[in-house]
C-alpha cells in the first residue's frame, strides 16, 4: 500500500465545539487502536482529500500534534447528505499481525461485452467490506468485467481476495450490465398482445 503523511491535532469533544470546528473549516475525526483509548482529532479538508477521494486504500502515517507517527488506515468517513462534504472520519491503528475489518475500493477492469451490445454497466458496490490481517490489506480490488454480458452480474460470491474474507452477503451485486430503459420499454411494447 502507498504511504501518505497526515498531520492532525487533538480536539475537544462536545456537539457545540464540533459544530464550531466545522464552521471554521476543520473536520473532526477519531483515531482508534486496539487496547488503547481513542483520540479525538481534527484535520483540514485539503489534507484529507488524498486519503478519502481515491481508488486505493492508503497506509497513513498519522502525526498527532507532532508526536511520533502512528500507522493507520481510513476506517470510515461520513458525508453531508446535502452538499457531499466530509463531516467526520475514523482512522484505525495498523498492527501487521492483527485482524482488521476495512473497506477496500473496487476498480473495474476491461470493457464489458454487454456494453458493446448496447447495454449499460452499473457499478453498484464501489467498496468491499473485508476481514483480513492488517499486513494483507489490498490497496484495491480489481474486477475484470470483460466477459460481462447484458442481463448478467458479478456478485460477491464471484470474487476471491487472497488471505481475506468479504463480510457481505454472497448474493450482493457488485456490477451488472443492463439494457437502457428505452430499449426495455421498446422490447415490452413489441411483446404485448394486440387488442382483439
Amino acid at each position: 500500500m502507498e504511504k501518505i503523511d497526515l498531520k492532525v491535532k487533538r480536539r475537544d469533544t462536545g456537539k457545540t465545539k464540533v459544530k464550531n470546528l466545522r464552521n471554521a473549516g476543520f473536520i473532526p475525526g477519531v483515531f482508534y487502536q486496539h487496547g488503547k483509548e481513542s483520540i479525538p482529532i481534527l484535520s483540514d479538508y485539503l489534507s484529507l482529500r488524498s486519503i478519502v477521494f481515491t481508488n486505493d486504500t492508503k497506509l497513513v502515517n498519522l502525526f498527532i500534534d507532532n508526536d511520533e507517527p502512528r500507522e493507520c488506515v481510513l476506517k470510515d468517513v461520513t458525508f453531508d447528505p446535502v452538499n457531499d462534504t466530509i463531516t467526520h472520519f475514523d482512522l484505525v491503528g495498523f498492527i501487521s499481525d492483527e485482524i482488521m475489518m476495512v473497506d477496500v475500493p473496487v476498480v473495474l477492469v476491461g470493457q464489458a461485452i454487454g456494453a458493446k451490445e448496447g447495454g449499460i454497466v452499473q457499478h453498484t458496490l464501489h467498496k468491499l467490506h473485508i476481514k483480513c490481517m492488517a499486513k494483507d490489506i489490498p490497496s484495491h480490488i480489481e474486477i475484470d468485467i470483460t466477459n460481462l454480458k447484458v442481463g448478467k452480474a458479478i456478485h460477491v460470491k464471484d470474487v476471491n481476495i487472497p488471505n481475506a474474507t468479504i463480510e457481505l452477503s454472497p448474493e450482493t451485486v457488485i456490477v451488472s450490465c443492463v439494457l437502457p430503459r428505452a430499449a426495455v420499454s421498446k422490447a415490452a411494447e413489441t411483446t404485448e398482445t394486440p387488442a382483439s
